[in-house]
């Protein structure tokens, strides 16, 4: 098993609005949700001191 991504695992609550908009953003695109949540994790600002 490839362990490059295996570093934490979250868990992610959503209501289920924001469930179904993910799944239909992922159906129409045809990605995975966690490739689309990391990419916005990726994208969200960080600090210059970070």
């Amino acid at each position: 098993m490839n362990k490059k991504w295996a570093v934490k695992r979250i868990t992610v609550n959503l209501a289920l609005n924001e469930a179904n908009k993910l799944e239909k953003y992922c159906n129409q695109t045809g990605r995975a949700a966690t490739d689309v949540i990391r990419e916005l994790i990726r994208g969200l600002p960080m600090n210059k001191s970070e």
